[in-house]
């Protein structure tokens, strides 16, 4: 398990917007299973709907790509350096994210290469699939 200090050495995220509480399982380079713990306190709740919260698709497509960055980044070969989001293929959802749902999201690496990597990412709550897409990074070390 890789705990949220782990995770912010590995990701340059911070509050409101690092939307992983921890890694419970990790190939690096290869995959990444993360949890997030979805509660009302979240600032995206506020109007999102008012009345009737729902997770929005697009908070849940970062909170993959988060994962699948850390899955990317893990590896001590590309510590410090930064992944960026350049693409999103195929993204789907399924069924709405509440506040009480756990998030799981399992990232696989499916090409890695000098700079550039594609994760296919998917959601869980309650072991059903609530979205999926493909990701794509381009990642550097940051000299500035």
């Amino acid at each position: 398990m890789i705990s949220i200090t782990e995770i912010q050495n590995i990701i340059v995220h911070r509050y409101p917007f690092l939307l992983i509480d921890r890694i419970d399982d990790i190939e690096p380079g290869k995959r990444a299973v993360g949890i997030k713990n979805v509660t009302i306190n979240e600032e995206f709740f506020q109007g999102h709907f008012p009345g009737r919260p729902i997770m929005p698709g697009a908070i849940i497509l970062e909170a993959m790509s988060q994962v699948g960055g850390v899955a990317i980044l893990y590896a001590s070969k590309n510590r410090g350096s930064l992944a960026y989001t350049t693409g999103i293929n195929r993204a789907r959802f399924r069924k709405n994210v509440v506040p009480g749902d756990q998030l799981k999201m399992v990232a696989e690496v499916t090409y890695l290469r000098s700079r550039m990597a594609k994760v296919w990412a998917q959601a869980f709550v309650d072991d059903k699939k609530v979205a999926e897409a493909e990701i794509i990074f381009t990642y550097r070390v940051d000299t500035e």
